[in-house]
């Protein structure tokens, strides 16, 4: 069990290696695009989208990285005051009940989704825009298949915790 687990939580911590440059990429392509915009008075549609393009490659490929490291929203009116145990079921539950099917349905219609716009070689219907929209819709089953993998890791640590006994010696 534990080396899926390290595999897995390697290729999370790469995929948010790799995207912390583009949060970077992208913080550059928003101060031209400011820059463009309201010293030069020029606006590229193809900056904008590659803006929303960037944006979203950061939250699909970094979501991974995020459940790994706890750093997720989560509303913890209760769970702050739960012992670890209680927190390992609260969990599990969520991630076997939830998080999981949810990552499975958005991959399986994800990649349809992509297969499409790949089939006819869909380009931004902007003029100006930028071509190969089916990339950014790929990202879509990549950053839910990682957010899956990342999802069975934390489901297998947490039947660890529940699980094993720690005794202390």
């Amino acid at each position: 069990m534990k080396p899926i687990v390290d595999w897995i939580d390697w290729v999370s911590e790469l995929l948010g290696s790799l995207v912390s440059w583009l949060s970077l990429i992208l913080v550059l392509t928003i101060i031209v695009d400011v820059t463009l915009r309201y010293v030069f008075n020029i606006a590229f549609v193809a900056t904008f989208e590659l803006e929303w393009h960037l944006f979203a490659l950061i939250f699909l490929l970094g979501a991974a990285w995020a459940l790994k490291e706890d750093r997720h929203v989560r509303v913890d009116v209760f769970y702050q005051k739960f012992t670890i145990k209680q927190k390992a079921w609260v969990n599990l539950i969520g991630f076997m009940t939830l998080l999981l099917p949810m990552c499975f349905v958005i991959v399986r219609e994800g990649a349809q989704f992509t297969y499409n716009s790949f089939s006819v070689l869909e380009s931004s219907s902007d003029p100006g825009g930028l071509p190969a929209r089916y990339i950014i819709k790929g990202a879509l089953p990549l950053g839910f298949f990682a957010l899956g993998l990342q999802c069975i890791a934390e489901i297998l640590k947490n039947i660890k915790t529940i699980f094993i006994v720690k005794i202390d010696g």
